[in-house]
């Protein structure tokens, strides 16, 4: 019988980083364990040529999906698996119970919170029943400018606009049921993305702001991990949070005085910037290893390392021979 020992990278694309850590993780502790990667196109996927080994899969929303998905996961030996893209988190958490059954863990929150993650109205509650500040909401027939819009089950930034005068406001955007509109945050908030895991139990383990210095399409080209009032902010108020497993990430923006903070969203999955907190020493990597493959408790962890400053910039990944 093929031990469950392998991890399983979803929807891969770009998630070069994120794979190798993985990589490095399983070689430390010489199980033996492989790091397998899916994509649409894995030619196209600079993850899938550094993976171990890489699968094509259908989109995640077609019909068969999730049955094709467990079907590899058995054929190859695979314990671990971690999403990577909002898109597929709502249908991996209803089939969670599924995968469990045949000893396979999809590294995913309960339903419950990721159906309040994906729905940005439903986060604003959330983030109120844990005291964490969050824009003014604005009702779209009295606006004040400049004000914020957003689709409430958007991602990666795409359908958000600032919007600056009574002018920029179409008809389509008044019309529009997926649109909410907020305050506007402007230069005096920094903006943070907070990388937090989560053990089986849904018990904060270790959690790491990151300060967003530069964002490109959405995903941040230059952070800086800091500890300090952000940290102290939410590390109580994230202490515990019901159905959470893994990683989860927080995005807010922090008056630099402390005075004020205001959360947007959740994403239940890995943030496109989590190799900053890779690199600090937040090892959610290996503590996914060692919780679900190995089964070892995850103390709480804080020694990570501040002020690291990361600079991204294009890299590439040769094939050759591709056709």
């Amino acid at each position: 019988m093929i031990g469950r020992n392998n991890v399983l990278l979803l929807s891969a694309g770009r998630r070069v980083e994120l794979l190798r850590a993985f990589m490095v993780e399983i070689k430390s502790r010489g199980f033996g364990g492989k790091v397998f990667a899916t994509d649409l196109s894995p030619r196209s996927s600079a993850a899938c040529q550094v993976a171990d080994r890489a699968f094509g899969m259908r989109r995640v929303t077609d019909q068969g999906y999730m049955d094709e998905l467990l079907a590899l996961c058995e054929e190859q030996g695979v314990g671990l698996v971690i999403p990577t893209i909002d898109t597929e988190l709502l249908g991996l958490a209803s089939a969670r119970a599924r995968f469990a059954d045949r000893g396979i863990h999809l590294i995913i929150s309960d339903e419950k919170l990721v159906r309040m993650c994906r729905d940005k109205r439903l986060t604003a509650e959330f983030f109120a029943s844990l005291d964490i500040g969050t824009p003014a909401p604005m009702d779209r027939s009295h606006l004040t400018f400049p004000c914020f819009s957003k689709p409430y089950d958007g991602s990666r930034s795409v359908g958000a606009k600032k919007i600056t005068c009574a002018d920029d406001v179409t008809d389509d955007m008044r019309r529009d049921p997926k649109l909410i509109f907020m305050e506007f945050m402007d230069s005096t908030f920094d903006e943070f993305t907070v990388d937090a895991y989560f053990d089986r139990n849904g018990v904060l383990k270790c959690m790491v702001p990151r300060h967003r210095l530069e964002v490109r399409d959405g995903e941040v080209s230059k952070g800086v991990t800091r500890r300090g009032h952000v940290y102290d902010y939410l590390k109580d108020r994230l202490t515990r949070i019901q159905g959470a497993r893994g990683c989860l990430t927080v995005q807010l923006f922090a008056s630099r005085e402390g005075r004020r903070y205001a959360a947007l969203e959740v994403n239940p999955r890995f943030g496109g910037g989590y190799p900053l907190s890779y690199a600090a020493g937040a090892n959610f990597p290996g503590w996914l290893i060692d919780e679900y493959i190995l089964g070892s408790a995850v103390p709480f962890f804080d020694g990570w390392q501040p002020n690291l400053l990361m600079l991204r910039y294009d890299a590439q990944v040769l094939v050759r021979d591709a056709i």
